[in-house]
């Protein structure tokens, strides 16, 4: 049996209530002399607990007050938006200007340059009464075919619904791939000097780790119902047969986008045997090709063109909160597992 006393219920019971009785006479002690050491010892001690308790108070209005200011920043752009008031907006819709959609970063279907974000933002500027021509403002390195084919075909319907109204695409830094398939379906197309404009080519790419894996005794297991269902595992060796199938898939998009390039541009394209080769060119040079109709900005074309100084930005904008959630992480596995499930698709770049 152990002697410490500790481990004895009916010992620890007896200290508790020895240690309770020398208060409670300190208490009584000090209650008799207001001027005894035990007395100031408790008022300090109350005064101390008091002055914790005003702290702890002051620190949670201060945070309260931090949250609600918080939200209602939040709130605030929500419905703020762009930088303009929806009063003020409306005002502007209600005269004369030119509508403005940008297509900005990738394009993809999970990116602000979806197909449907751009194609909502068109759809509004053609319909708007005031709008006296719409500029899609350019400033993409590419991406998906499909988004961009969506996109393409959509300012192609447009045209003809709103014919009275022309469309222009001005690349700032850059239209390559992607961004200059989107470009060739407006009216016109115009950069800067020293924009980089072109890449009309395809690519597709991904890594092999065959050397890697046996490197580390890491057998492959990969059992399929289909003769090319793992086709291109990056974990199997590259067949031939699987090399020259997927380079017919890239030439036959290289071939729709040359396409689409040639009905857009028609005529103002020059002869050159490198125009289709993936090159880029700067704005200047772009020129020179056929691949733009000129140099100039948006401003400078609203001015020039339609005598107006006013453009109206007609661009989707998801909300704040949206924003805000993403950069929180909330899609960040949803954002991983698309660009792996699409890590083999072919992208105009």
């Amino acid at each position: 049996m152990s002697n410490n006393h500790w481990d004895d219920p009916e010992q620890q019971d007896k200290s508790v209530a020895k240690q309770d009785a020398e208060l409670e006479q300190t208490l009584a002690k000090a209650q008799k002399d207001p001027s005894s050491r035990e007395w100031r010892l408790i008022e300090k001690i109350v005064s101390s607990l008091h002055v914790e308790q005003r702290r702890a108070r002051r620190w949670g209005i201060f945070f309260k007050l931090l949250t609600f200011s918080y939200l209602f920043g939040l709130l605030g752009m929500y419905f703020i938006g762009g930088g303009l008031s929806p009063s003020k907006k409306e005002s502007n819709e209600r005269s004369p200007h030119v509508a403005v959609v940008e297509v900005r970063g990738v394009i993809a279907d999970t990116a602000d340059a979806s197909a449907d974000n751009v194609i909502r933002s068109l759809r509004r500027a053609f319909a708007a009464e005031q709008s006296r021509a719409v500029i899609l403002r350019i400033n993409s390195p590419g991406g998906s075919p499909v988004q961009a084919g969506y996109i393409n075909d959509e300012i192609k319907r447009l045209r003809a619904l709103h014919p009275e109204k022309p469309i222009y695409a001005v690349i700032t830094d850059i239209g390559a791939s992607g961004g200059y398939y989107i470009a060739v379906a407006a009216d016109e197309i115009y950069a800067d000097k020293a924009s980089l404009v072109g890449s009309i080519g395809v690519t597709a790419s991904s890594f092999g780790f065959v050397n890697l894996i046996e490197k580390l005794g890491v057998e492959r297991r990969i059992m399929t119902s289909g003769e090319n269902k793992a086709f291109l595992d990056p974990f199997s060796p590259l067949r031939e047969e699987e090399k020259l199938f997927w380079q017919t898939v890239l030439d036959t998009t290289h071939q729709q986008f040359i396409r689409v390039v040639r009905e857009g541009r028609g005529e103002r394209l020059q002869d050159d045997e490198d125009l289709f080769s993936g090159l880029v060119w700067s704005g200047e040079q772009a020129l020179e090709l056929g691949l733009v109709d000129g140099l100039a900005s948006s401003s400078q074309l609203a001015r020039e063109k339609h005598d107006l100084e006013a453009l109206l930005d007609y661009t989707f904008v998801p909300s704040p909160f949206d924003r805000f959630f993403d950069r929180l992480g909330v899609t960040f596995a949803e954002h991983l597992a698309t660009r792996l499930s699409h890590q083999l698709l072919p992208e105009l770049r």
